[in-house]
């Protein structure tokens, strides 16, 4: 006799796997847009885009329109928003078509036709047919998208980097996209995204001609509270997780830690370093990867150890992976800038002050013939912690080209207290002086 199946009990991840999907979760949500998140400081230009979209899809109202702001200010995540709210309507859901192009990827006209031509799904129906020109081939694809009544379905044309399509020949794409905007053809959006104040200049007279000349300008205007608020945002998990005791407790966890004293300081110094969303996703990414069951929660060393990491001196952490002969005549280096009131220095004037050095200290640096000195003052040059000086001595000889350090004295002493085996030495001296 056949038992009855119950019906399946909602599964319950013990806190090991908790852990684990709350990683996969946040580094989802670090390292793509997050468009559920509350955008803050910008609503009046939301309002504008969002209103622009709408008459799109329901009205078939075309347009375009430019949305303009530094790199990391929002403009991505905004359209994303944007079209995540339009979408919970099921009729537009079903009839608005979104087209994305970037810049950096569809670097001609011809690779983005062949862009818009797969996002539309429209292989099949262009197959081996020959157009005889790029507006033909545009108009011929647009109008494969009526539906039966021969009412035209609406498309969004999404333009990232949109000043190098400018820079593409004739402007092809642009003045076509724009012609059809101002036409009765087909209704289309077309929204570009830059970060060029001067992107209107970029155009040709007859693409300017058409353009909509409709311009949002989006500037980071975060107050601390606000990115607070989005620190517990990006962190916290949502009713969605599989256990919900999980979640309050995690999200219990992550607002106590927006009010601790340490991490305050920390967020105080990013946020006065750089304000918008995409530096605070960079601090809270090495935490989140730190996650796992043996380190089941957030701590506040964990953002302190990765604002030092964000706001490390690239030279005095490159000056720890050199060798010790290298070290050697940087200090040499050095000491003869700061002889010579900073003029440049020739290799032989610092080979010199290195064999000084050597005979002073014999007995414990190893002495290196010069051909090796010379190979490594070359590694310096390469790894630019020296370059040539400007205007003089190209021709002469590499021994005697003058040559400019490219770190102080504050990173060399940094470098030489946290160089591994350092030979003691060689620290004091750094912080000798010598005389001519």
């Amino acid at each position: 006799m056949s038992r009855r199946k119950s019906a399946a009990p909602t599964v319950k991840l013990d806190e090991g796997e908790c852990i684990r999907e709350v990683q996969r979760t946040l580094r989802e949500r670090l390292c793509q847009s997050y468009p559920q998140m509350e955008i803050f400081g910008i609503d009046h230009q939301r309002r504008h885009i969002l209103e622009l979209v709408k008459r799109c899809v329901t009205m078939g109202e075309s347009n375009s329109a430019l949305v303009i702001g530094p790199r990391g200010s929002g403009k991505s995540m905004l359209i994303h928003s944007i079209l995540e709210e339009v979408k919970q309507e099921k009729s537009i859901k079903d009839n608005l078509l979104e087209v994305h192009l970037n810049g950096l990827l569809q670097t001609d006209d011809r690779i983005a036709l062949k862009e818009i031509t797969r996002q539309l799904q429209l292989e099949n129906t262009i197959g081996d047919r020959v157009f005889g020109s790029f507006a033909e081939t545009l108009a011929f694809l647009l109008d494969a998208l009526k539906s039966g009544g021969k009412a035209s379905r609406p498309v969004l044309f999404v333009l990232d980097e949109f000043d190098l399509f400018a820079h593409h020949k004739n402007q092809t794409l642009l003045y076509n996209l724009f012609d059809i905007s101002q036409s009765a053809q087909t209704p289309i959006a077309v929204i570009g995204l830059t970060c060029r104040l001067d992107v209107v200049e970029l155009l040709e007279k007859r693409v300017k001609s058409r353009f909509s000349h409709r311009q949002i300008h989006i500037f980071s205007s975060l107050t601390f509270e606000e990115y607070k608020k989005a620190f517990v945002q990006i962190l916290s998990l949502t009713n969605t997780f599989h256990n919900s005791n999980f979640v309050q407790k995690w999200n219990k966890h992550i607002k106590s830690l927006s009010e601790d004293g340490i991490m305050i300081d920390v967020l105080k110094r990013q946020y006065n370093n750089d304000k918008n969303i995409r530096a605070l996703k960079s601090l809270l990414l090495f935490p989140v990867c730190k996650l796992s069951p043996s380190h089941p929660h957030l701590e506040n060393t964990d953002f302190l150890e990765s604002s030092h990491f964000l706001t490390m001196d690239s030279k005095a952490a490159m000056l720890h992976g050199i060798s010790v002969l290298e070290l050697c005549l940087i200090i040499a280096m050095k000491h003869l800038t700061n002889l010579y009131d900073g003029d440049p220095v020739n290799f032989e004037m610092v080979y010199n002050e290195y064999q000084r050095f050597v005979q002073q200290k014999g007995h414990s640096v190893q002495r290196y013939e010069k051909p090796v000195v010379l190979k490594a003052f070359e590694h310096l040059q390469t790894l630019e912690l020296i370059k040539p000086a400007e205007g003089g001595g190209q021709r002469s000889q590499k021994e005697y080209r003058p040559m400019t350090l490219l770190v102080d004295s504050s990173q060399i002493s940094d470098a030489l207290l946290k160089y591994p085996n350092c030979p003691t030495e060689v620290k004091h001296w750094n912080i000798q002086e010598i005389n001519a």
